[in-house]
C-alpha cells in the first residue's frame, strides 16, 4: 500500500459507507429510527468514526466522546434537562454515564473520538 493512501481514513466522510447497528427496541422512544457506523481509526484504546441516526428518538447511556455534527438536525437531552441543539458544524462532549434522550428530526451524522 502506498503510504499516503494509508493516512486516509476517509476521502469523504459525509458519504462514507456505513454498517447498519442494532437498537436495542426498548430504547426507542419514538419512530422507527436506524443507526450505522463505520470505524476509521483505532489511536490506542481510542476510536475515531462515523456514525450516523435516521429520524426518531432513542435513549442512551454514553461513554467519554467528542464529535463533531456533519450533517443533520436533532436535540440530545440530558438527565439534568439541558439541552443541546446538534446541527453542521457544532462540536460536543459527551461524559461516561451521561444519560440522554436523542431526538433525530433529519437524519444526524458525525464523526466521533471515543
Amino acid at each position: 500500500m502506498d503510504p499516503v493512501d494509508d493516512r486516509v481514513a476517509s476521502v469523504d466522510v459525509r458519504t462514507h459507507a456505513l454498517t447498519g447497528d442494532a437498537l436495542d427496541p426498548s430504547d426507542v422512544v419514538a419512530g422507527v429510527p436506524q443507526t450505522a457506523s463505520a470505524v476509521l481509526a483505532a489511536l490506542g484504546d481510542t476510536e475515531v468514526g462515523i456514525w450516523e441516526m435516521t429520524a426518531g428518538t432513542v435513549r442512551d447511556t454514553e461513554v467519554d466522546e467528542v464529535f463533531v455534527v456533519l450533517s443533520g438536525d436533532a436535540t440530545v437531552r440530558f438527565e439534568d434537562r439541558s439541552a443541546l441543539e446538534l446541527r453542521p458544524g457544532v462540536a460536543v462532549r459527551l461524559h461516561a454515564g451521561d444519560r440522554t434522550v436523542w431526538e433525530v428530526r433529519e437524519r444526524l451524522r458525525k464523526v466521533y473520538v471515543a
